[in-house]
């Protein structure tokens, strides 16, 4: 059972809790309106993980970040926000964040978001994955540079394959369930088995090493 804690807004929260309700394996255990609130309370709460919006009243999300692994650790972080930069994001992940979602993120990647920041992967939104790539594949165009990377060839299924394709044409995990006619559910545990076996923490290095290796057009 992984222990969740949630920082946000009273509206964002409700709206986290409801979500979470249908995960058998999730347990939302304690939430807080501010960063100033939540090192005690967590404490007293024992979470794993914190779903931690980027913008609070009395403290930051980066700050809150730095001082919540200052006191705990072991914490896992899974920041929430509207936007950020490119300098932004890298910073939340040096000051140790496990991962990054937008606040406008799907249900279900959000569940997958949380469970692969519990199990220890760092996790980016595909939303911000993808837009990063795409900035960064303009400003190196050329073909030499993602090859000298030489990633491991992909040994995947006809079914992961299928999914790979599906996640580079952005679509969701509900999307994709109903192309397939097959369940979320399965969508998500195919998704994961792909990230597993590919050795790439998010979507978007999943789809820049498929690109590499010709699997995508």
């Amino acid at each position: 059972m992984t222990r969740i804690f949630l920082i946000d807004d009273p509206l964002a929260r409700e709206a986290s809790k409801a979500l979470l309700a249908d995960q058998p394996d999730l347990l939302v255990v304690g939430e807080a309106s501010h960063g100033a609130a939540l090192l005690d309370e967590l404490t007293a709460a024992a979470a794993d993980v914190v779903l931690l919006a980027t913008t609070m009243s009395e403290l930051e999300g980066l700050a809150a970040t730095r001082l919540l692994l200052a006191s705990l650790p072991g914490l896992k972080i899974l920041v929430l926000a509207t936007a950020g930069s490119a300098r932004y994001i890298s910073e939340l992940f040096e000051a140790g964040a496990h991962g990054y979602v937008l606040k406008d993120t799907l249900g279900e990647e959000l569940v997958v978001a949380i469970k692969a920041v519990a199990a220890g992967r760092q996790f980016l939104c595909s939303a911000v994955g993808l837009g990063l790539l795409q900035k960064m594949l303009a400003k190196n165009p050329s073909p030499g540079l993602v090859a000298a990377e030489a990633p491991a060839p992909m040994q995947l299924t006809r079914r992961e394959t299928e999914i790979l394709r599906l996640l580079a044409e952005g679509l969701t995990t509900t999307e994709m369930a109903e192309k397939l006619f097959t369940s979320k559910r399965t969508v998500e545990t195919h998704r994961q088995n792909i990230l597993e076996k590919t050795q790439t923490k998010n979507t978007a290095a999943l789809i820049r090493q498929a690109m590499a290796q010709g699997l995508l057009d």
